[in-house]
């Protein structure tokens, strides 16, 4: 009998493992989880790799060699990127199999740019073009920020030809600015009399931090004695997961119009909404809510190994996404109402999530740097 994630795999929704290590990789981790999982996918980030490098000797034998031949003036930040690379280098071809079956429609292992770049769209599109050409794997993916300066980052970058996974994404609006981006880049290329059939993209939503964030302010309110305080409390847990809902119903729609299917017909794969940030922060919540709320065809879910791990065990498989549409329009209705200001938060998730990963990428160099002085000698950055 096949396990949920499997399920999940046959349902039309990828599974992409959020975590990558040197020593997962070399154990062959990530070769293990392809069959027995159905994954299909990786992400990593600043914080990941922050965490991976950071902590242990994994990387030690990686950072000798490298400082070896690169010399004792090589940076701090070269010596990291040296070892992410091989990392995303391994995990590539580990995935290449599953691109190769699936025709490019998924196998991808996510870099990203530098978060210090979030504010600077051709410093975004130079270090793109640069970290694909370093990697030289097609089943790359390189993330980009949906930032105000990401778009038309994101633009270039696709009529470039570059797989493009879009990173901290919270509101409808950003997303939509996001596809347009996505399209335009396509249409662009139609244009020139460019292939546009081996293009990949995911749009990635934020989701846990919504409700984090939306949480806090209805405890405040409740234990203040708000005289709303049933209505708050009906809304906990529910704003992130119909945030999503909306989202993916207003992808349905695009997907559909003339514009989106003139691009189908020459092969174009759609830019599918990955569900990021999939961890529940709330011990009262069941380990598995946004996964088992947002499954649906044409979709990914990025997970830490905790929540692959309980939805393994736990999870339900069902079209939950495109259910009670409805409902989820009511949440959003309800967190209007009652002055919870969702495009407000989301505004502040985006800020909040740049300065989260510039602050990981300082204490990534810090911890780089404290070993690349101790194999090498020197202090440069």
């Amino acid at each position: 009998m096949k396990n949920p994630l499997q399920q999940l795999h046959e349902a039309g929704q990828a599974v992409w493992l959020d975590f990558i290590d040197r020593k997962f990789l070399a154990e062959g981790g990530l070769r293990k989880l392809i069959p027995e999982d159905a994954l299909t996918g990786v992400t990593s980030n600043p914080s990941i790799f922050e965490k991976a490098m950071g902590q242990g000797d994994a990387y030690d034998e990686g950072f000798k060699s490298w400082l070896a031949e690169a010399g004792p003036d090589a940076s701090t930040t070269e010596a990291y990127e040296a070892q992410a690379i091989r990392d995303i280098q391994r995990a590539a071809d580990d995935l290449r199999p599953v691109y190769d079956r699936l025709n490019g429609r998924d196998g991808y292992a996510s870099l990203e740019v530098s978060p210090y770049l979030a504010k600077d769209t051709l410093g975004t599109i130079d270090e793109a073009r640069r970290l694909w050409v370093a990697v030289d794997r097609p089943n790359l993916m390189v993330k980009v920020p949906g930032t105000e300066a990401g778009v038309p980052a994101i633009r270039q970058l696709i009529e470039d030809g570059l797989n493009i996974n879009v990173t901290l994404l919270f509101s409808q609006d950003d997303y939509q600015a996001v596809a347009e981006a996505f399209i335009a880049g396509l249409e662009e290329r139609v244009e020139t009399g460019r292939p546009i059939d081996r293009i990949s993209s995911v749009a990635s939503f934020f989701v846990s931090r919504i409700d984090t964030r939306i949480d806090k302010a209805i405890d405040r309110r409740v234990k203040d004695r708000d005289s709303e305080s049933a209505a708050l409390k009906a809304l906990r847990g529910k704003v992130a997961i119909a945030n999503a809902k909306m989202a993916y119903a207003w992808y349905r729609e695009l997907i559909a119009s003339p514009r989106w299917q003139a691009l189908a017909a020459r092969g174009a794969m759609p830019q599918r909404l990955l569900w990021a940030s999939t961890g529940t922060k709330d011990p009262s919540y069941p380990p598995t809510l946004y996964v088992d709320t947002l499954i649906g065809p044409d979709t990914v879910n990025t997970m830490p190994p905790q929540t692959m791990d309980a939805f393994r065990e736990h999870g339900t498989v069902t079209l939950s996404l495109a259910e009670d549409i409805e409902g989820a329009r009511h949440v959003l209705a309800e967190t209007e109402r009652l002055g919870l200001d969702l495009q407000a938060v989301t505004a502040e998730l985006v800020e909040d999530g740049v300065q989260q990963f510039a602050d990981a990428a300082d204490k990534l160099l810090a911890a780089v740097e404290k070993k690349r002085v101790a194999f090498a000698g020197g202090n440069r950055t």
